[in-house]
């Protein structure tokens, strides 16, 4: 079991200074809570909203975004998931990390760009399947419309995911409230694993966040959601209770051969 935190956040917008100094305020009330890992949302650092601001902020894997959370991890003793805008020889791309300040920090990039804003300012990544361990548990990353393709999903599930990580920056409006509180327990209990879904809430440059983070358990049910308001949720991840939801729905099992 680990217990983990996910932070419904409201971004300074491209003020990283003031966005990382929120993530470590909060990792330090993570740690108080006993849980070992804080999930964080699209672009937290450099601001989804931003425009071509946020080109002026990306940095490569070992810059000093990723150093900065590296090091709130090591302080606190909580693994950090963050979204960031990563440098990568010229290219721009829309990225989330995880560090727990020791080993090699694990790096997602985003590989389905969602609309002419997205693809205006980054480059798509061919899908790929980020895993990585965290206290025994098999962990996995997307981001937000990635999550949409029920193939992604399913890909880091066959790979032996326990839960997927999903920093997100969905809108405002219906869509984003169905994603939220239909599409995300669906792919979790299609796929009998855990999936944290983590929103921006508030005004960020042109866009007025949906909010709704949820936490989704392999039967389909919300270990915890959020609202319209900055909120952390904070939740237990107990793969031996679900036993019962695995037994009886066995889709990665009898999934027939392509």
């Amino acid at each position: 079991m680990i217990r983990i935190s996910a932070l419904q956040m409201q971004t300074a917008g491209t003020d990283t200074a003031a966005n990382l100094a929120r993530i470590e305020k909060v990792a330090h009330q993570t740690a108080d809570a006993g849980a070992s890992l804080l999930v964080t949302p699209e672009l937290c650092v450099t601001s989804y909203g931003g425009g071509r601001d946020i080109l002026d902020l990306a940095e490569p894997a070992n810059g000093p975004i990723i150093n900065r959370l590296g090091a709130i991890a090591r302080q606190t003793g909580v693994a950090i998931v963050a979204g960031f805008a990563e440098k990568v020889d010229g290219a721009i791309y829309n990225s989330a990390v995880y560090t727990d300040g020791t080993g090699t920090p694990s790096i997602y990039r985003k590989s389905h760009l969602y609309g002419d804003y997205e693809r205006g300012l980054f480059s798509p990544e061919m899908p790929t399947t980020c895993l990585f361990q965290h206290r025994g548990m098999t962990l996995g990353m997307l981001i937000c419309y990635d999550v949409e393709f029920p193939e992604n999903v399913r890909r880091l599930a066959l790979a032996g995911a326990d839960m997927i990580l999903v920093p997100t920056a969905t809108p405002k409006g219906s869509s984003g409230t169905f994603i939220a509180e239909k599409m995300i327990p669906v792919r979790a209990f299609e796929n009998q694993i855990f999936i944290a879904y983590v929103n921006n809430i508030g005004r960020d440059g042109a866009f007025d966040y949906a909010g709704r983070s949820v936490i989704a358990a392999p039967d389909g049910s919300a270990l915890a959601s959020a609202g319209l308001t900055e909120e952390l949720l904070t939740v237990d991840i107990a793969p031996a209770l679900y036993g019962r939801s695995r037994s009886e729905n066995t889709y990665l099992k009898d999934l027939f051969p392509a």
